[in-house]
């Protein structure tokens, strides 16, 4: 077809084709204003020099006045007042020639005529090409019908998008407002959102498109009015630039749990964002990993000097460092970025690394957080957690940094696993720290779970979801608290800034979600049923695993009573009890030493003393091991005589 040919073409070839047809074009234009005006044809009249004229001067004219970057079949009334603007400059220079060579038989309204004549043709070739576009794309029945949610300006500009779209068909407006019900926009009806499921039976419905309002809360009010229907739902979230008619590309994205949250943002403090960043040497240990990297990524431009990033996985750091070495030669920040391989447990190297780059802050995120992984590998996960904390803390006392930030979990509040008891007891190291020196700010800043992390459970729906389910729970009952990255990342800057030594800062994660509800919206945002005992015939099943060792029905955030608020309203400080260094160093000796000998039976006592209620001390080294608190993996037996993993 003629419009897929033409649409195989350059952008450049497109804008060669246009200007060679309107440098052949508009001399002949020339000729007809004079024979309009004359009434009859005489080849004296039209003279070659002022027609080779006017399209030497007009082509180049269109072109700097913009006329050639417009696309044709997106052109509106912008184009239009590009088109009347080089016309009537065209037209003056004509009327100036005319009056300054004196042409003969060249009356002064030929200028006019031609003015008139040019605009007729330059409008009316391209929107006779975008018409007949137009008609071309809606010939094609294998475009996707779709609604659009809301009926408003942003909604009736992406339908008249859409109208040129090869791939989406709008059917239907979904509106919530009663006024608008019953109305005609673009020749689309507007329908309530309880249509849907007429709508998805006569169009054969394939998705509903958001026109996404920025508000994270109106967001997910509109989500939700959605959510009940087994229809796909998706986002355009490029809403400003649809309205303004900026970019005609329409972007579409799938609804993420963020999108079901709608948590109320809070505007970052620039004085808090920057207090313990800019114009200081930043450490990120685990640079590599989910929160880890998402730090490096907001602290390169708060303008520190150097931002040294350490991890020990060799591809992480390599993928970490060579991201944030492209993004600022791209944009032009100051600081030098390092990458540091090795482990946090290696305390020479940590020394050595704070001491050589003169580190002013450290934000400590190297951890193993994957609760299962951990339950199963109960000896690398307290060194790891623990005991990389501690040389960590050890080399920033030595090097005599200034801020030492932990990045710590809701798991380590009245825990029963194995890596909130090890997260716990680096929280009570840097607590027991802070009382040593004054030399060095200690604080912690402790969350639940952020969206779509390595660890997250919404990647994992999604996937089953893609596969045809089942979708796994582990309890009817469980929730969670999330955040996402970026805002968890921006939150722990700021608390930075904030510590006085010894400081555990609480996140506002809002309120807990339940996972099963959590699981059924991912499902019909996807536009399937869930398929149970009141939907048989449903598409998605959700099966229930049960809690494996170590996970809690619910999280908790807070180990003692009401926290104290601070400048930010979304960061709380934790008034909590701890131990002294001489009480809590002696312990973790002969904890080090149970890990080192591999004893099991020693390492589950400890790590169950450090559940909450009596006097800690007493817990660390009195309590008696306890069955069922925590799921540690059994002694090997006495016929196998092979260390433990």
């Amino acid at each position: 077809m003629l419009i897929e040919a033409v649409e195989r073409l350059s952008r450049r070839q497109k804008q060669a084709i246009a200007m060679a047809i309107d440098t052949s074009m508009l001399p002949l234009l020339l000729a007809a204003s004079l024979v309009i005006r004359h009434g009859h044809w005489n080849m004296d009249w039209f003279q070659f020099w002022p027609a080779f004229a006017v399209a030497l001067v007009a082509v180049p004219l269109f072109a700097k006045i913009g006329l050639y970057r417009h696309i044709i079949r997106y052109m509106g009334s912008q184009a239009v007042l590009v088109i009347v603007y080089g016309v009537a400059i065209l037209a003056v220079l004509l009327l100036a020639v005319a009056f300054m060579v004196r042409l003969e038989d060249f009356p002064r309204t030929i200028p006019f005529i031609f003015g008139l004549l040019a605009f007729v043709y330059l409008v009316g070739t391209r929107f006779l090409v975008r018409f007949y576009a137009d008609a071309v794309v809606r010939k094609d029945e294998a475009r996707k019908p779709v609604a659009i949610y809301p009926a408003d300006d942003a909604g009736a500009y992406l339908a008249y998008l859409l109208a040129r779209d090869r791939e989406y068909r709008p059917v239907a407006f979904i509106d919530d407002d009663p006024h608008h019900h019953g109305r005609a926009i673009h020749g689309i009806r507007v329908y309530p959102v309880t249509a849907l499921p007429r709508l998805a039976d006569e169009h054969v419905l394939d998705q509903v498109l958001v026109v996404a309002p920025a508000s994270p809360e109106e967001r997910r009010r509109m989500i939700q009015m959605l959510e009940p229907y087994p229809i796909h739902v998706r986002l355009i979230p490029n809403v400003d630039a649809i309205v303004a008619g900026q970019n005609p590309t329409v972007s579409i994205r799938e609804v993420d749990v963020s999108d079901l949250l709608g948590r109320d943002l809070v505007a970052p403090l620039p004085h808090l964002m920057r207090g313990s960043v800019t114009n200081r040497v930043v450490l990120v240990t685990g640079a590599g990993g989910s929160i880890g990297s998402e730090l490096c990524r907001q602290i390169l431009p708060l303008d520190p000097q150097t931002l040294v990033v350490l991890d020990q996985s060799e591809y992480a750091l390599y993928r970490v460092e060579n991201e944030l070495k492209r993004v600022r030669d791209r944009e032009g920040y100051a600081a030098h970025v390092v990458g540091v391989l090795g482990s946090v447990l290696d305390g020479p190297l940590m020394e050595r690394t704070m001491r050589g780059y003169g580190v002013d802050t450290v934000y400590h995120a190297a951890a193993y957080k994957h609760v299962n992984l951990v339950e199963n590998n109960v000896i690398q996960g307290i060194k790891n957690n623990t005991f990389g904390t501690l040389r960590a803390a050890e080399a920033a006392l030595a090097a005599e940094v200034a801020d030492f930030i932990l990045i710590s979990t809701d798991k380590a509040v009245r825990t029963r696993n194995v890596m909130g008891a090890s997260k716990r007891l680096a929280e009570m190291v840097l607590q027991a720290f802070q009382e040593r020196t004054s030399r060095t700010r200690f604080s912690t800043v402790r969350f639940g779970n952020v969206l779509v992390s390595s660890g997250s459970v919404v990647p994992l729906f999604l996937d089953q979801i893609d596969k045809g389910g089942p979708v796994t729970v582990t309890h009817r009952d469980a929730t969670r608290y999330f955040m996402t990255i970026s805002e968890a990342a921006e939150l722990v800057l700021q608390a930075a800034s904030m510590a006085t030594g010894g400081d555990v800062f609480v996140l506002d994660m809002g309120e807990p979600v339940s996972i099963l509800e959590l699981a059924k919206k991912t499902i019909r945002l996807k536009g399937y049923k869930v398929r149970d005992e009141t939907t048989p015939h449903g598409d998605i099943a959700i099966t229930f695993t049960g809690l494996r060792a170590g996970e809690k029905l619910n999280e908790e955030l807070l180990v003692g009573g009401t926290p104290l608020g601070t400048e930010h309203r979304k960061i709380m400080r934790a008034v909590e009890s701890h131990l002294p260094w001489d009480d809590l160093e002696p312990a973790l000796v002969n904890l080090e030493k149970a890990c080192d000998t591999f004893d099991y039976d020693a390492i589950k006592t400890f790590i169950e003393g450090l559940l909450e209620g009596a006097d800690l001390a007493q817990q660390l080294f009195r309590l008696p091991a306890r069955a069922n608190v925590l799921a540690l993996p059994e002694r090997p037996s006495t016929g196998d005589k092979r260390p433990r993993p």
